[in-house]
């Protein structure tokens, strides 16, 4: 079921009318589906039923409290990158024992945030880092419990910025030194090893990349077993992708079974991290028309949020699909760009895109934008950050307020007087 219908020629979220959010809160502005959101992460959970398991949403995909309180009490596990968002998870009722650490650059005082919260596991990514691991475990007189991410160099055929499965990737070790790096964390007094894990890249729409992946980390598995390390649960990663345009992706269902099969008789608990798949197209950005414009034969629409909301399209040409939230009926339809305000060329949500003709004050919403829109915001060219709704049951509430002019501000200071004058550490004056 699509939550996101349009009804007598308007746009709808569930039981509540986008033009009518756009008139409350302004625009830009994303909104998210509770129902759409819990209807996905109950599938994700569903085809994963022929194992024990659990399902650890990515935070990174969107990271607002309210939808991270929603996954919560569906029972959701989280997968985190960084103490923020253990934080976030933290605040919105997540349980840690459910969460795992995962990334490249976890700084001490983020892993001994972790050892404090009793998160269930720590994704490493390097011998280097496991050094650290164990020697903030230590200090803090505790045993961190641990997964060595592996990298299995596979080509998940995706966007190469988020291929993270490939050799050449900065991303997990590889199976000859994670098997050495197992059996000196298997020794370790204040290491506990618990796992494995990989994750080979995102918006992947085939099942096979992630076949070929689970294969080659359950033979490092068997061969960990023979040498006496023995694990609890298998870390599959997530990356499954979702239609923008006219992608086919593989379904969760089919996924599911796929791994059901491939790691039943294991004796391995299986850890999945999905993001995209569970709020991508749960959520929509809202964003009004400022005018238009043409330069000889280009036509331009210039809307009121830019890369700054939603930077995917700059930074991956990703496509969006953008409708008019109001009747688009007897409408002709245009070949246009659609541009923020953003000074740089490359701010765009659109390019060469049919749409019908469109003028000041239209409303449109931009599609697919659940994943990796408000969650990769900035305020670059000092624009506040676009207010977040949350539909529910016929109703919406804010649940990021609009940031003010103020807020850009927050935390910085101006010079002392006295300071403009003072000369700079090499004894001369800034020119």
């Amino acid at each position: 079921m699509d939550y996101f219908n349009r009804i007598s020629g308007r746009l709808w979220a569930e039981d509540v009318a986008l033009a009518d959010v756009a008139k409350a809160v302004g625009t830009p502005a994303y909104v998210y589906s509770r129902a759409t959101i819990e209807r996905h992460f109950q599938v994700m959970d569903l085809s994963l039923a022929g194992v024990d398991h659990l399902v650890c949403f990515a935070v990174k995909a969107c990271s607002n409290l309210a939808v991270l309180q929603v996954l919560a009490r569906q029972g959701s596990g989280f997968d985190i990158v960084s103490a923020g968002e253990l934080a976030r998870v933290l605040r919105a009722g997540g349980d840690p024992a459910k969460v795992v650490f995962s990334g490249v650059g976890k700084r001490d005082d983020e892993i001994a945030a972790a050892l404090r919260a009793g998160i269930l596991c720590l994704n490493v990514e390097s011998a280097g880092e496991l050094q650290h691991i164990a020697s903030v475990a230590q200090e803090l007189g505790v045993r961190a419990p641990i997964s060595l991410r592996v990298n299995p160099d596979v080509d998940p055929k995706t966007h190469k910025y988020i291929a993270t499965g490939l050799k050449t990737s900065k991303f997990g070790v590889s199976f000859g030194e994670a098997e050495q790096l197992y059996l000196q964390a298997s020794q370790h007094p204040h290491l506990q090893v618990v796992g494995i894990a990989c994750h080979i890249g995102s918006q992947i729409l085939k099942v096979a990349p992630f076949v070929e992946a689970i294969e080659k980390v359950l033979t490092l598995v068997d061969r960990l077993r023979k040498a006496g390390v023995h694990l609890d649960h298998i870390d599959v990663g997530g990356g499954l992708g979702i239609a923008y345009r006219n992608e086919r992706p593989a379904l969760p269902a089919e996924l599911g079974q796929v791994i059901v099969g491939i790691t039943q008789g294991h004796g391995l608990k299986v850890l999945m991290e999905p993001g995209r798949v569970i709020v991508g197209n749960a959520g929509v950005l809202l964003t009004q028309v400022i005018g238009t414009k043409s330069n000889e034969d280009k036509q331009f629409v210039i809307v009121d949020a830019g890369m700054n909301d939603l930077l995917r399209p700059s930074l991956y040409d990703a496509y969006h699909q953008i409708e008019l939230v109001e009747d688009d009926s007897g409408r002709q339809r245009v070949a246009v760009d659609v541009v923020g305000p953003v000074c740089e060329t490359g701010d765009f949500l659109a390019l060469d895109r049919e749409l019908p003709a469109l003028q000041r004050g239209d409303l449109l919403a931009v599609k697919g934008a659940g994943a990796y829109g408000f969650a990769m915001a900035s305020n670059y060219n000092s624009r506040p950050r676009p207010a977040e709704v949350l539909v529910s049951a016929g109703q919406f509430q804010v649940v990021r307020q609009r940031e003010t002019l103020q807020d850009l501000w927050h935390g910085e200071t101006l010079m002392e007087p006295g300071l403009a004058n003072q000369p700079d550490s090499a004894g001369e004056l800034p020119r």
